[in-house]
Order: structure tokens, then sequence, then C-alpha cells
């Protein structure tokens, strides 16, 4: 909570602001459209509103105290906050609603926003905006109203909805296939594994799952995002576990192509995560119910 005594003109503050950045008062005032006195005095005015020195003056140079160089730290950063949270009110003008959604990459991308032109469609005055969030992090000191996370149904404070479990496939480019002669689950004994980074034991309960013996399941090169192992499988690098749900396009194209049926069902799952006390928020709450549809329509 800000106490109204301590906030400064903010005509002030963009004078002092641009001189600390500039070093300069006359460059400042060019940059604002104002006289070297206007800026000057401005300075001045915020220098007897806190008491201190922000600047130590020689002849016709400026530079900032130890107290001058901090704040001028703090104030662009509150000035730019302020400028985005006034560049944010006036882009909304008109909508009926906003929700701020954390999702994963691989998920936003490849699931959710290629479906989302139905909920705009039912929700036409609706704002959706979209973050990448790979943890679970603290409601009440980010910036969302809900996230799609993917694990155990465990969020302090927060209600999880379960959208879908994870089925994942091996797959691999037709021409690695034909390269490598991978005709049974044997042959990927010898084949490159592609690894995804939060999955590091795929590859190993999915060769006890076929029963056969590996002796490293963890080798191969690594990726952050199943959309990288996608795009690496198709390019041919190697072979890859990835749920079948992230690379419709790929298999419906030929660029992937499933090895076997065996596939493995991971231990966590995909949920639809927000605050307990935002659960009757209207946008919210149609959000939630058009993307329970969405998973219950496969």
């Amino acid at each position: 909570m800000f106490r109204r005594g301590f906030l400064p003109n903010v005509g002030n503050l963009l004078a002092f602001e641009a001189t600390a950045r500039h070093g300069s008062v006359s460059r400042a005032a060019e940059e604002l459209n104002l006289t070297q006195s206007a800026v000057s005095r401005q300075i001045q005015q915020l220098e007897e509103s806190l008491g201190v020195s922000l600047f130590s003056r020689s002849r016709q140079r400026v530079v900032l105290t130890d107290v001058g160089r901090l704040y001028a730290s703090q104030v662009r950063s509150t000035l730019s906050e302020l400028s985005d949270a006034t560049h944010q009110a006036i882009a909304l003008s008109g909508t009926t609603g906003v929700l701020n959604l954390a999702t994963l990459p691989t998920f936003g991308t490849r699931w959710l926003i290629p479906r989302i032109p139905s909920f705009f469609a039912q929700h036409p005055g609706a704002t959706v905006n979209f973050g990448v969030r790979l943890v679970p992090f603290d409601f009440s000191t980010e910036p969302f109203d809900a996230a799609i996370h993917f694990g155990e149904p465990h969020w302090p404070g927060a209600v999880c909805e379960l959208l879908r479990t994870e089925e994942a496939v091996p797959v691999c480019s037709p021409a690695y296939r034909e390269r490598e002669n991978l005709r049974s689950p044997q042959d990927l004994t010898r084949a490159t594994l592609l690894q995804q980074s939060t999955r590091p034991t795929a590859w190993a309960e999915w060769f006890a799952s076929v029963g056969v013996e590996v002796s490293n399941p963890l080798r191969g090169p690594r990726f952050e995002q199943f959309a990288m192992v996608a795009q690496a499988a198709a390019a041919g690098l190697g072979a890859a576990l990835i749920p079948h749900f992230l690379i419709d396009d790929e298999l419906a194209s030929g660029r992937l192509e499933i090895l076997f049926p065996n596939s493995l069902v991971s231990g966590g799952a995909y949920y639809l995560v927000y605050p307990e006390h935002k659960a009757e928020t209207p946008l919210l709450r149609s959000f939630r119910d058009w993307i329970l549809d969405q998973t219950r329509q496969g």
C-alpha cells in the first residue's frame, strides 16, 4: 500500500529520470520538449520534496549522488510499470474481461491456441493474455489468473481441474526408421534416443514396459520442450517419446510415424489451476467450462 504523501509529481520524476539517463539537463530538456530552466526547476522541486541532493553540480555537468543513483534505478522501473499499466488499460478499452493465463509452451502452441478461436466465438469481447511458466508459482506475486500445469494436483491455495492424462508414443521420421532399420522395440537400443528434460526417465520406463533391456536409456541429446523434440525427430535426429495429442499435425502429414503401438502413460497429468478465491470470477468460470469441454471432446 502506497502513502500519498510520498508520491512526487510525475513531471518532476520524468525530468529527473531523463537527466539521470543522459547526464545532461540540456539533453533531457530536448527529449521532454521543455526549456533547460524548466527541467532544472522540476529537479530542484523534487530534491526539496525529498530533502536530499540527487545530483552534484559542477559547472555545466550534473553527476548523480549515491542516493540519486539508487533512486534513478527505482524511478525508472516504476515509470516503466506505470507506462505498461496505462498501455494495457487503453488496449483493453471495449473488452468484456481479461484472463491472464500461464501455460506450458508446447501445450499452448500445439493444443490450446489452435482451439482458442472457439472460446472467442462464444465470448467475443474477452481477451486472453498468454504467458509461459514451467513450474508452480505463487499467484499472489505473479500477474496470472490461472495456469496450465503438468504433474500432480498439488498447488497450495489453488484449485486443480484435471484436463487430460499424457500418453506418449515412440516416433521418428520415416527416413530415420528406414535408415536405422527399426522393426522391433529391441532395435531402439541402438538408436539415438531424443530426451525431454522434464521426463528424464521416460525411455527407461518405456523399455521396461516392453520387456527390453537397455544399457543406458538416458543417452541422447536433451531438449527442454516437446516442440523441440518433435522438430528434432522430424528432422531425422533420432527416435522420441512424445504425447500423441501434441503431434497430430506431424502424424497426419507423415513427417513423423509411430514406431510401435506400445505407449507410455505418464504418472502426471495436465491441470487447469486457479486461485480458490477466483473460482467464481465470470470470465475464469467461462474459460474453465470451455477448456473442460474441449478435453472431453478429445
